[in-house]
């Protein structure tokens, strides 16, 4: 059983657990190892073997990899990311200390600062649809909208706002933006921004803006790939 004050030791448990259990636990390991921003190179230099074996297992041609392997690719992941200053460790103990799987919520934390809400815009390369009553954040939280709704409770929900509501709530895997907007109509505080990840304007819900100007918050989209958003948002620390 893995501690429960253990971040790296849950980490490593979940990726093994994802890679070993994949269909394609070649891409599964590329997905994590892209995910911890390891080159192929890199990581092989770590495990002291040429990047071509990285590279083989990620792409099929060389059998899957044992439970030995795995273990030992995941400790490899994870050095790497403890050598970098564990910024990936960390991003992780802050979402299971707020009770969450990282499936639900990608990413949360507080900022040491006030941030107004234009720079975080620019880091995210989202456009603003609707102002809000504010115009700062000093947090955010990277949720999956369809686990989000579908799997917390009420309560839980509130937690998604960590310390403080002063904060840009960006809702994943949203079509059109009615479930986020409707469930930010029953919760109450309201953020002090929310914004909807994967969409254009013109593929928003019509009634969005003004739903986001009736609780005061300010609303943007933006359609920068996830993985760009969440290295962008890491300089916010």
């Amino acid at each position: 059983m893995t501690d429960p004050d253990d971040p790296r030791g849950h980490l490593a448990e979940r990726i093994a657990g994802e890679i070993t259990l994949s269909d394609d636990p070649g891409a599964t390991l590329r997905k994590w190892r892209t995910d911890f921003g390891v080159s192929q190179t890199d990581l092989a230099a770590h495990l002291d073997v040429s990047s071509s074996v990285v590279s083989d297992y990620e792409s099929g041609r060389r059998q899957s990899p044992g439970i030995g392997v795995v273990a030992r690719i995941v400790s490899g992941l994870l050095d790497i990311d403890e050598r970098r200053g564990g910024d990936r460790i960390r991003q992780y103990a802050r979402v299971l200390s707020a009770g969450f799987e990282s499936d639900i919520v990608n990413d949360l934390r507080e900022y040491p600062t006030t941030v107004p809400l234009s720079k975080f815009y620019d880091a995210v390369g989202a456009t603003q649809l609707s102002g809000g009553d504010h115009d700062h954040v000093t947090g955010h939280t990277v949720i999956d909208s369809i686990e989000a709704i579908t799997r917390l409770s009420s309560e839980e929900f509130y937690r998604l706002y960590g310390q403080s509501t002063s904060r840009a709530l960006m809702f994943t895997n949203v079509t059109r933006g009615e479930s986020p907007l409707v469930a930010m109509r029953v919760v109450n505080p309201t953020p002090n921004a929310v914004v909807l990840h994967g969409l254009d304007r013109d593929d928003l819900w019509e009634h969005a803006p003004k739903l986001a100007q009736l609780d005061g918050f300010a609303l943007a989209v933006t359609n920068v790939p996830i993985d760009d958003v969440l290295e962008a948002l890491r300089e916010f620390r």
